[in-house]
């Protein structure tokens, strides 16, 4: 027989449910692309967090579409075969010999361990890089980065036909390029602006290591204006690999994107406080026309 214990705990989970039920409501059928990268990917602990939340997104209705960088994977194989890494504004410098590794690691090592974290909490996960059915074409992005792509040609129709089947995409950001054999590396933020755009996705939630947008006093920013951000940018507030955060999220909502937020992935469970919660768990950039009604739409964090 069920022991009737009304342990403080089991009634705080009940009420943490019953709160959430208006923002699950709110999003169900979403489309919430979630760029997942940073320190959590190397910790077993935080990955499978990350992937029981994911699985809570689609078991509520949302539609979940992750993005995940690799950067520190990257990092680690090039530094054992002596390839030296660089980077030019938070951007890799990708060689024709680095970019054989950067999706060796991508599409095979990350990926895969990212689909069977998902799949080990319940879901059911399907890996794909930007290669496959030509999601993502790209070129150069600039000479200076080498093989580096900016894509400038989506078909999502391949995300669309995955979700719809009750499949949660998990996607390298690894792409093809306009001639024969090109491959190029993308990173993982402008990657996930992109797929976000040209799906116009609800939701853009970009996970980082740090707690949000900050000013040049190191305060983070709860309102951001599109102009100021540009404004950051250039006088050089923002920087390093905030600047393709940033860039991403006022390029994917001005395609369409309803609203992106910079959050910090260090913060237990940053997608549900995000997503079902007033609180939130960063900074929160919007369109000025929000498709979801005012009174659902969190206080806090920094808003384009």
């Amino acid at each position: 027989m069920r022991q009737q214990n009304m342990d403080r705990d089991f009634v705080s989970t009940a009420r943490t449910l019953a709160e959430a039920l208006p923002y699950m409501q709110r999003y169900a059928g979403a489309v919430v692309v979630v760029k997942f990268g940073g320190n959590a990917m190397g910790d077993d602990a935080a990955m499978a967090e990350f992937a029981r939340d994911i699985v809570l997104m689609k078991q509520v209705g949302i539609h979940p579409v992750v993005v995940h960088g690799g950067g520190p994977m990257i990092n680690e194989l090039l530094d054992r075969l002596g390839i030296e890494s660089r980077f030019v504004r938070g951007k890799r410098v990708t060689t024709q010999e680095a970019v054989q590794v950067v999706e060796m690691v991508l599409s095979g090592l990350v990926n895969k361990r990212i689909v069977q974290a998902i799949n080990d909490a319940g879901g059911r996960a399907i890996g794909i890089s930007g290669k496959d059915d030509d999601l993502m074409v790209c070129e150069a992005d600039d000479p200076e980065l080498g093989f580096v792509g900016r894509p400038i040609e989506m078909n999502v129709q391949i995300i669309r036909d995955l979700y719809g089947a009750g499949l949660i995409p998990v996607i390298a950001p690894v792409a093809t390029g306009m001639a024969d054999n090109e491959t190029f590396n993308v990173n993982g933020d402008t990657a996930a602006g992109a797929i976000a755009g040209a799906l116009k996705a609800d939701r853009l939630l970009l996970l980082t290591d740090v707690a949000g947008v900050k000013d040049a006093s190191g305060q983070v920013l709860t309102q951001i204006h599109p102009d100021q951000v540009r404004a950051m940018i250039a006088d050089g507030t923002i920087a390093g690999g905030m600047i393709p955060k940033t860039e991403t999220a006022l390029k994917a909502l001005d395609e369409g994107v309803r609203a992106v937020v910079i959050l910090d992935g260090r913060v237990p469970h940053a997608t549900m406080l995000e997503l079902f919660t007033e609180q939130g768990a960063g900074s929160l950039m919007r369109s000025t026309e929000p498709r979801v009604k005012p009174h659902g739409l969190r206080q806090g964090g920094s808003g384009l």
